[in-house]
């Protein structure tokens, strides 16, 4: 299925589209990302400042103690990010020359970094083509149709074959901000929608609410 309209729409619909994390260089993009994992990116634009202001870099952060970074990022969640932050930082300086590698498989071997967060830090920290599959990614692209599968690594597989490799990056902001503020999970804005007309959901529902109606005045 050609879905060119619908993504055409959707870069329409979210021109300036990008991440709403704050960061600046590599490793702030991995620890925000690690951070923001369940929680949301405005909590977790609350607590990075004051945690890069005293780990501003890996070397820092290696050194640091686990329960002192956990105390200035607890209200993100999980006491085990934390240690994974540290734990991240201590493999970098002994295995990745004090860098974050700059491939997803490389990232993946960093403790508490899975192929989401990985996807995440190889397109925001050094512009990779990669598409993200988080809560709003998977649930968005199959409710739209851009991909029908029932978990997030079949879902990714497929956004990589229905979408051009070069929107794949910005694609996955797309579905994001339509995710948050369109096509939520309780509630979605479906007649306000601005792809309701492209939408495999919407247009099976509407379907069959016409068949339903057509039924009842033929009764």
């Amino acid at each position: 299925m050609d879905h060119s309209a619908l993504l055409q729409k959707l870069n329409e619909m979210y021109p300036n589209a990008g991440p709403e994390l704050h960061f600046s260089n590599p490793y702030e993009t991995l620890v925000a990302t690690m951070l923001a994992a369940q929680c949301t990116d405005r909590q977790v634009n609350k607590v990075t400042p004051a945690l890069f202001a005293k780990y501003p870099d890996i070397p820092s952060m290696a050194k640091a103690d686990a329960a002192d970074v956990y105390e200035m990022v607890k209200s993100c969640g999980f006491k085990s990010k934390a240690g994974n932050i540290v734990a991240s930082c201590k493999r970098m300086m002994e295995v990745y020359g004090g860098s974050v590698p700059n491939n997803i498989e490389d990232m993946q071997t960093l403790p508490g970094v899975g192929r989401k967060t990985a996807n995440v830090v190889y397109s925001n920290a050094f512009g990779g083509d990669a598409i993200a599959v988080d809560t709003h990614v998977f649930r968005v692209s199959n409710r739209l149709g851009l991909a029908n599968a029932p978990d997030v690594l079949k879902t990714e597989y497929q956004l990589m074959e229905n979408i051009p490799k070069a929107d794949w990056s910005k694609a996955h902001h797309w579905l994001i901000l339509h995710g948050r503020y369109v096509c939520s999970a309780k509630k979605p804005k479906c007649e306000s929608c601005g792809v309701n007309m492209y939408c495999k959901t919407y247009l099976s529902q509407n379907g069959q609410a016409t068949d339903m109606k057509d039924m009842k005045q033929e009764k």
